[in-house]
Protein backbone atom coordinates (compact mmCIF):
# COMPACT_ATOMS: atom_id res chain seq x y z
CA UNK A 1 0.00 0.00 0.00
CA UNK A 2 1.36 3.39 -1.00
CA UNK A 3 0.95 6.28 1.42
CA UNK A 4 2.16 8.81 -1.16
CA UNK A 5 1.29 9.27 -4.82
CA UNK A 6 4.00 8.77 -7.42
CA UNK A 7 4.46 10.39 -10.80
CA UNK A 8 6.57 9.50 -13.83
CA UNK A 9 8.30 12.28 -15.76
CA UNK A 10 10.25 12.04 -18.99
CA UNK A 11 13.37 14.23 -18.91
CA UNK A 12 14.74 16.14 -21.93
CA UNK A 13 17.21 13.23 -22.30
CA UNK A 14 14.23 10.88 -22.87
CA UNK A 15 14.84 9.10 -19.57
CA UNK A 16 11.76 8.36 -17.50
CA UNK A 17 12.08 9.14 -13.80
CA UNK A 18 9.68 8.26 -11.02
CA UNK A 19 9.13 10.74 -8.19
CA UNK A 20 7.14 10.41 -4.99
CA UNK A 21 4.92 13.44 -4.45
CA UNK A 22 5.44 15.29 -1.17
CA UNK A 23 1.96 14.71 0.23
CA UNK A 24 -0.31 17.22 1.93
CA UNK A 25 0.98 16.43 5.44
CA UNK A 26 4.63 17.04 4.58
CA UNK A 27 3.81 20.26 2.77
CA UNK A 28 1.75 21.62 5.68
CA UNK A 29 4.51 20.71 8.16
CA UNK A 30 7.16 22.37 5.99
CA UNK A 31 5.03 25.50 5.57
CA UNK A 32 4.45 25.66 9.32
CA UNK A 33 8.20 25.67 9.95
CA UNK A 34 8.73 28.35 7.30
CA UNK A 35 5.96 30.53 8.72
CA UNK A 36 7.42 30.28 12.23
CA UNK A 37 10.80 31.46 10.93
CA UNK A 38 9.19 34.13 8.75
CA UNK A 39 6.88 35.43 11.48
CA UNK A 40 9.74 35.74 13.94
CA UNK A 41 11.54 37.89 11.37
CA UNK A 42 8.40 39.93 10.72
CA UNK A 43 7.89 40.41 14.45
CA UNK A 44 11.36 41.91 14.70
CA UNK A 45 10.51 44.30 11.86
CA UNK A 46 7.23 45.23 13.53
CA UNK A 47 9.01 46.08 16.77
CA UNK A 48 11.49 48.19 14.80
CA UNK A 49 8.62 49.95 13.00
CA UNK A 50 6.85 50.80 16.26
CA UNK A 51 10.09 52.13 17.68
CA UNK A 52 10.64 54.35 14.62
CA UNK A 53 7.06 55.62 14.70
CA UNK A 54 7.36 56.48 18.37
CA UNK A 55 10.67 58.24 17.76
CA UNK A 56 9.23 60.30 14.89
CA UNK A 57 6.19 61.30 16.90
CA UNK A 58 8.52 62.38 19.70
CA UNK A 59 10.63 64.42 17.26
CA UNK A 60 7.53 66.09 15.82
CA UNK A 61 6.24 67.14 19.22
CA UNK A 62 9.42 67.98 21.10
CA UNK A 63 11.88 69.02 18.41
CA UNK A 64 9.45 70.42 15.88
CA UNK A 65 10.51 68.12 13.01
CA UNK A 66 7.89 67.76 10.30
CA UNK A 67 8.17 64.01 9.68
CA UNK A 68 5.16 61.86 8.91
CA UNK A 69 5.18 58.50 10.69
CA UNK A 70 2.66 57.18 8.16
CA UNK A 71 5.41 57.12 5.55
CA UNK A 72 7.47 54.96 7.86
CA UNK A 73 4.56 52.56 8.35
CA UNK A 74 3.95 52.38 4.60
CA UNK A 75 7.63 51.82 3.92
CA UNK A 76 7.88 49.07 6.49
CA UNK A 77 4.74 47.43 5.06
CA UNK A 78 6.50 47.21 1.70
CA UNK A 79 9.59 45.80 3.39
CA UNK A 80 7.49 43.18 5.18
CA UNK A 81 5.81 42.10 1.94
CA UNK A 82 9.18 41.97 0.18
CA UNK A 83 10.52 39.81 3.00
CA UNK A 84 7.50 37.51 2.76
CA UNK A 85 7.96 36.99 -0.98
CA UNK A 86 11.75 37.13 -0.89
CA UNK A 87 11.98 34.42 1.77
CA UNK A 88 10.47 31.79 -0.51
CA UNK A 89 12.02 33.12 -3.72
CA UNK A 90 15.50 33.35 -2.25
CA UNK A 91 15.60 29.98 -0.56
CA UNK A 92 13.90 28.02 -3.36
CA UNK A 93 16.24 29.54 -5.93
CA UNK A 94 19.48 29.15 -3.99
CA UNK A 95 18.65 25.89 -2.20
CA UNK A 96 17.58 23.93 -5.28
CA UNK A 97 13.84 24.09 -4.63
CA UNK A 98 13.97 23.96 -0.85
CA UNK A 99 13.27 26.30 2.06
CA UNK A 100 14.32 25.63 5.67
CA UNK A 101 10.95 23.95 6.20
CA UNK A 102 11.17 21.84 3.06
CA UNK A 103 14.75 20.83 3.86
CA UNK A 104 13.71 19.74 7.36
CA UNK A 105 10.84 17.65 5.97
CA UNK A 106 12.94 16.42 3.02
CA UNK A 107 10.79 17.68 0.17
CA UNK A 108 11.62 20.04 -2.71
CA UNK A 109 10.21 21.82 -5.75
CA UNK A 110 11.03 20.77 -9.32
CA UNK A 111 9.71 21.72 -12.74
CA UNK A 112 7.20 19.56 -14.55
CA UNK A 113 10.03 18.19 -16.72
CA UNK A 114 12.09 17.19 -13.64
CA UNK A 115 14.54 20.06 -14.09
CA UNK A 116 15.42 22.28 -11.10
CA UNK A 117 13.39 25.45 -10.65
CA UNK A 118 14.87 28.87 -11.28
CA UNK A 119 14.19 32.43 -10.20
CA UNK A 120 11.17 32.78 -12.52
CA UNK A 121 9.36 29.69 -11.19
CA UNK A 122 10.18 30.50 -7.56
CA UNK A 123 8.86 34.06 -7.99
CA UNK A 124 5.56 32.92 -9.52
CA UNK A 125 5.03 30.43 -6.70
CA UNK A 126 5.75 33.07 -4.05
CA UNK A 127 3.50 35.72 -5.62
CA UNK A 128 0.57 33.27 -5.75
CA UNK A 129 1.11 32.01 -2.20
CA UNK A 130 -1.15 34.66 -0.55
CA UNK A 131 -3.94 33.66 -2.94
CA UNK A 132 -3.41 29.98 -2.11
CA UNK A 133 -3.58 30.78 1.61
CA UNK A 134 -6.94 32.56 1.33
CA UNK A 135 -9.73 30.23 2.52
CA UNK A 136 -7.28 27.31 2.18
CA UNK A 137 -7.63 27.36 -1.62
CA UNK A 138 -4.14 25.91 -2.09
CA UNK A 139 -4.86 23.18 0.47
CA UNK A 140 -7.96 22.09 -1.45
CA UNK A 141 -6.14 22.10 -4.80
CA UNK A 142 -3.37 19.91 -3.35
CA UNK A 143 -5.79 17.58 -1.60
CA UNK A 144 -8.09 17.06 -4.59
CA UNK A 145 -5.60 17.23 -7.47
CA UNK A 146 -3.93 14.12 -8.84
CA UNK A 147 -0.58 15.90 -9.14
CA UNK A 148 -1.01 17.71 -5.79
CA UNK A 149 -0.54 21.20 -7.23
CA UNK A 150 -1.64 24.47 -5.69
CA UNK A 151 -2.38 27.49 -7.88
CA UNK A 152 1.22 28.66 -7.71
CA UNK A 153 2.39 25.26 -8.95
CA UNK A 154 -0.01 25.31 -11.89
CA UNK A 155 1.12 28.78 -12.95
CA UNK A 156 4.84 28.04 -12.53
CA UNK A 157 4.62 24.48 -13.96
CA UNK A 158 6.17 22.97 -10.85
CA UNK A 159 5.75 19.93 -8.61
CA UNK A 160 6.62 19.33 -4.96
CA UNK A 161 8.25 15.93 -4.48
CA UNK A 162 10.12 14.06 -1.79
CA UNK A 163 13.85 14.69 -1.86
CA UNK A 164 15.65 11.52 -2.82
CA UNK A 165 18.33 10.17 -0.52
CA UNK A 166 21.12 8.88 -2.78
CA UNK A 167 22.27 6.49 -0.06
CA UNK A 168 19.08 4.44 -0.27
CA UNK A 169 19.00 3.76 -4.00
CA UNK A 170 19.70 0.38 -5.52
CA UNK A 171 23.37 -0.51 -5.59
CA UNK A 172 24.93 -0.94 -9.02
CA UNK A 173 27.90 -3.00 -10.04
CA UNK A 174 30.76 -0.51 -10.37
CA UNK A 175 34.11 -1.45 -11.91
CA UNK A 176 37.34 -1.01 -9.95
CA UNK A 177 38.57 1.58 -12.44
CA UNK A 178 35.40 3.63 -11.93
CA UNK A 179 35.85 3.48 -8.16
CA UNK A 180 39.37 4.89 -8.50
CA UNK A 181 38.13 7.62 -10.83
CA UNK A 182 35.32 8.46 -8.40
CA UNK A 183 37.87 9.23 -5.71
CA UNK A 184 39.80 11.42 -8.13
CA UNK A 185 36.63 13.32 -9.01
CA UNK A 186 35.94 13.95 -5.33
CA UNK A 187 39.42 15.39 -4.91
CA UNK A 188 39.48 17.52 -8.07
CA UNK A 189 35.89 18.51 -8.86
CA UNK A 190 33.02 20.12 -6.98
CA UNK A 191 30.48 17.30 -7.08
CA UNK A 192 28.02 19.43 -5.09
CA UNK A 193 27.24 21.26 -8.34
CA UNK A 194 25.15 18.24 -9.31
CA UNK A 195 21.49 18.37 -8.33
CA UNK A 196 19.52 15.34 -7.13
CA UNK A 197 17.80 15.28 -10.52
CA UNK A 198 21.16 15.07 -12.30
CA UNK A 199 22.13 12.15 -10.08
CA UNK A 200 18.78 10.44 -10.70
CA UNK A 201 19.21 10.68 -14.48
CA UNK A 202 22.70 9.16 -14.33
CA UNK A 203 21.48 6.41 -12.03
CA UNK A 204 18.50 5.65 -14.26
CA UNK A 205 20.77 5.28 -17.28
CA UNK A 206 23.14 2.94 -15.42
CA UNK A 207 20.22 0.79 -14.32
CA UNK A 208 18.69 0.51 -17.80
CA UNK A 209 21.72 0.51 -20.09
CA UNK A 210 21.84 -3.29 -20.37
CA UNK A 211 18.41 -3.23 -22.04
CA UNK A 212 19.38 -0.64 -24.67
CA UNK A 213 20.72 -1.22 -28.14
CA UNK A 214 24.40 -0.42 -28.60
CA UNK A 215 23.62 2.63 -30.75
CA UNK A 216 21.05 4.06 -28.33
CA UNK A 217 23.28 3.35 -25.34
CA UNK A 218 26.31 5.04 -26.91
CA UNK A 219 24.34 8.11 -27.96
CA UNK A 220 22.63 8.58 -24.60
CA UNK A 221 25.79 7.92 -22.56
CA UNK A 222 27.69 10.50 -24.60
CA UNK A 223 24.94 13.09 -24.10
CA UNK A 224 24.84 12.46 -20.35
CA UNK A 225 28.63 12.57 -20.03
CA UNK A 226 28.74 15.92 -21.84
CA UNK A 227 26.00 17.30 -19.62
CA UNK A 228 27.78 16.16 -16.45
CA UNK A 229 31.03 17.68 -17.72
CA UNK A 230 29.28 21.03 -18.18
CA UNK A 231 27.61 20.83 -14.76
CA UNK A 232 30.94 20.12 -13.06
CA UNK A 233 32.61 22.80 -15.22
CA UNK A 234 35.30 20.38 -16.37
CA UNK A 235 37.46 21.37 -19.32
CA UNK A 236 37.40 17.79 -20.58
CA UNK A 237 36.55 14.31 -19.41
CA UNK A 238 39.39 12.10 -18.11
CA UNK A 239 41.45 10.77 -21.00
CA UNK A 240 41.27 7.09 -21.94
CA UNK A 241 38.08 6.64 -19.89
CA UNK A 242 34.96 5.60 -21.78
CA UNK A 243 31.69 7.36 -21.07
CA UNK A 244 30.16 4.45 -19.14
CA UNK A 245 33.04 4.31 -16.68
CA UNK A 246 32.92 8.09 -16.36
CA UNK A 247 29.21 8.01 -15.50
CA UNK A 248 29.78 5.15 -13.05
CA UNK A 249 32.46 7.25 -11.34
CA UNK A 250 30.18 10.29 -11.18
CA UNK A 251 27.40 8.15 -9.71
CA UNK A 252 29.70 6.76 -7.03
CA UNK A 253 31.32 10.13 -6.28
CA UNK A 254 27.92 11.73 -5.73
CA UNK A 255 26.93 8.99 -3.30
CA UNK A 256 30.17 9.31 -1.35
CA UNK A 257 29.89 13.08 -1.22
CA UNK A 258 26.30 12.85 0.04
CA UNK A 259 27.43 10.55 2.84
CA UNK A 260 30.10 13.07 3.75
CA UNK A 261 32.94 10.61 3.13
Amino acid sequence: MRFFNTIRIQTPESIELEFTLAGIGNRVFALLIDYIILNLSLLSLLILTLFLVYSLEFDNVVLGFDLDSQWVVAGMALVIYALYVGYFVGFETLWQGQTPGKRRVKIRVIRDNAQPIGLFQATLRALLRPVDDILFIGFLFILLGEREKRLGDWLANTLVVQAENPNTVTRLKISQGSQTLAQQLLEREDISRMLPDDFAIVREYLQRRSKMTIAARTKLATQLAERVKEILEMEQRPLKIDVDHFLEAVYLAYQKQSRGS
